[in-house]
């Protein structure tokens, strides 16, 4: 098997049980082509929860810093979060 399988979508039809059988048991992605050209991948619905996870994660990483860069840009200093509970009525 190569790093990177790709199967003929209608090729893909006729094997799509063995297809979900090979991501599940691989955790690598199986794409699906049209006229020689990528156009989907079927991958195991655990490893995707687990990369949208990450991308998810990763957006939060990257809003904190730009908060971090913005504060050293305009002196600015954080709240405490006591008084952002306090502001909210959370405390």
């Amino acid at each position: 098997m190569s790093a990177e399988s790709s199967f003929a979508v209608s090729e893909a039809r006729q094997q799509l049980a063995a297809i979900i059988d090979r991501v599940r048991a691989e955790h690598a992605p199986v794409y699906l082509a049209r006229r020689g050209r990528r156009v989907a991948a079927v991958i195991d619905a655990d490893d995707l929860d687990e990369i949208l996870q990450l991308a998810e994660d990763m957006t939060d990483i990257r809003a904190a810093e730009a908060a971090r860069n913005e504060m050293r840009t305009t002196g600015a200093t954080p709240i405490p979060w006591e008084q952002v509970k306090a502001d909210l009525g959370l405390g």
